[in-house]
């Protein structure tokens, strides 16, 4: 099986991957942060570097893809390639941050791929409010995430639960996490494993 977390900066996506992969023995891929070239360019001048960025994360997301079609046993994905594309740079180009040139571009590029790409047989996805969030980048303290303004965030999470309520692709799992510590709170843990475990029994039903 191919199992994706997503959800906005912060939400918890890589941690309770980690988990996840932890307590089912999955193999986890992850989202190429550390490594990005172009991510702490891009909060401090978004219009210059948001066609970088974005171009970088689809590539990379892209490899991810067809990594997993080549590896044994489920695999569990740290956010997926219709995010960057339906979320990340949707709100780029709506905010002005990329041209008009340069996001038909990026679309005609995104179109190709994704006639190559499955979508995952789970999509779980992490639902959190601005005050959450805001809490979750100041715990982890990244100190290019402080550079993230608070309209940058609320814009993703509008254009995630426009996402979400129109997603069809294979099924979905929506965990609200403005309550839930899953990373310190065993209980809160288990609770998100029930669930999940009820989606995947229900994948061979």
């Amino acid at each position: 099986m191919h199992i994706a977390v997503s959800g906005n900066i912060a939400s918890g996506k890589t941690s309770l991957t980690e988990k996840l992969a932890q307590h089912y023995n999955w193999t986890p891929i992850f989202e190429s942060v550390d490594q990005n070239p172009y991510l702490e360019d891009f909060y401090k001048d978004m219009k210059r570097w948001a066609f970088n960025l974005q171009v970088y994360f689809l590539n990379s997301r892209f490899n991810q893809a067809k990594n997993t079609r080549e590896l044994e046993g489920t695999v569990i994905q740290d956010r997926t390639i219709y995010e960057d594309a339906y979320i990340f740079a949707a709100n780029l180009y709506q905010s002005g941050m990329i041209t008009d040139r340069d996001y038909h571009n990026y679309l005609g590029l995104f179109d190709s791929m994704i006639k190559l790409v499955k979508p995952p047989d789970l999509l779980i996805y992490l639902q959190a409010d601005i005050p959450k969030l805001v809490s979750q980048i100041q715990k982890r303290g990244r100190d290019y995430e402080h550079l993230i303004q608070l309209e940058y965030l609320n814009n993703l999470n509008t254009f995630y639960q426009r996402w979400i309520d129109q997603y069809s692709l294979g099924k979905l799992l929506i965990i609200n996490i403005n309550d839930l510590d899953f990373v310190s709170n065993i209980h809160d843990f288990a609770s998100i494993v029930e669930r999940v475990d009820r989606e995947i029994y229900g994948l061979f039903s």
